[in-house]
């Protein structure tokens, strides 16, 4: 039997050739979930660097009472996209990382085009 971290492994490997394939030259807006946190990053593949960094681990999300929940994602949607624009990054291919788009992964990418990421 496959563990369900054998069937994730499976499913970003196969959502990261397509990312590849298809958008080869954006820069790439990688998520991250636990049971206690989330993670977003966007990530120069060319360069093998990562831009711009956000969690809900950061100073500015000290006031959250969970960092596993919507407001949590939302608010780190919003974060990561306010460092990105004023790097002058406006459009990033989204990469979830083989999780289902619901969620917390889903509020996130919604908060963050809110803030101004294009994807």
């Amino acid at each position: 039997m496959t563990s369900t971290s054998e069937l994730r492994q499976k499913r970003k490997d196969r959502q990261r050739t397509k990312l590849k394939r298809i958008s080869p030259d954006k820069l790439r807006l990688t998520v991250h979930r636990t049971n206690k946190h989330m993670y977003a990053q966007i990530i120069d593949d060319t360069k093998s660097a990562t831009l711009v960094s956000s969690s809900t681990l950061s100073e500015a999300a000290k006031e959250l009472k969970s960092g596993s929940n919507k407001e949590a994602a939302s608010l780190v949607g919003k974060l990561i996209a306010e460092q990105a624009l004023k790097k002058g990054i406006t459009e990033v291919a989204f990469d979830r990382s083989g999780f289902l788009y619901h969620g917390r992964i889903q509020v996130l990418a919604e908060a963050a085009r809110e803030h101004g990421l294009k994807f």
